[in-house]
């Protein structure tokens, strides 16, 4: 069929301590595009599910070594069952929820300027200085593996699919600090393809 309008959607995650100002990281994220897709479809046919509604955090996505270096695995992105390689904590971002505890902090987004051929969904969390429980006083952990040293982050959908994955340097979340995430899905057109359906 020519003409075709075929999306696109690319990632962006920064995570960050709001109080200093510090960006502990800042990089774009793989898409799961099977799940995104039927996401999509779900949310367009008003299907009551596949919607964002979870920001979940894992530990298992890297390995150090006794020098500090740091061996990645790669993302999880096929297969509908796919999930994080160890989830250690989640917490709702949809602020349409009502078991969403602070809506104004956790929230969802679309922002979209007239006459461009993308939107944006923005997400961002917030953990604040008491979550999770029962966390480390503070952020100097020498293991790097302790259940809130974080190392992986992705998007839930309603009905339990990963939508995304992002897989970085371990972050430790400690009382002593606040870290906001900050997670942007460009869905852009590309018009003018030439596809066979």
């Amino acid at each position: 069929m020519n003409g075709l309008i075929t999306p696109i959607i690319k990632g962006h995650i920064t995570i960050k301590d709001p109080a200093t100002g510090e960006i502990i990281v800042d990089k774009d994220n793989a898409i799961h595009y099977e799940n995104i897709s039927e996401s999509m479809a779900n949310s367009l046919t008003n299907r009551g599910t596949g919607y964002i509604e979870n920001m979940i955090f894992g530990n298992g996505a890297t390995a150090v070594d006794t020098t500090g270096v740091v061996t990645y695995l790669p993302t999880n992105t096929t297969g509908t069952n796919s999930q994080l390689y160890n989830k250690t904590y989640q917490k709702i971002v949809d602020d349409q929820n009502a078991a969403n505890l602070d809506p104004t902090r956790n929230y969802i987004r679309v922002r979209h300027t007239p006459g461009t051929i993308y939107t944006d969904i923005f997400v961002t969390c917030l953990l604040d200085y008491t979550e999770p429980a029962n966390q480390a006083a503070f952020d100097n952990a020498a293991n790097l593996q302790g259940i809130y040293v974080f190392d992986e982050i992705g998007l839930l959908s309603s009905d339990g699919k990963l939508l995304t994955h992002v897989i970085f340097h371990p972050v430790q979340k400690a009382l002593n600090r606040l870290i906001q995430i900050d997670y942007t899905l460009r869905i852009q057109s590309l018009t003018n393809l030439s596809n066979n359906l």
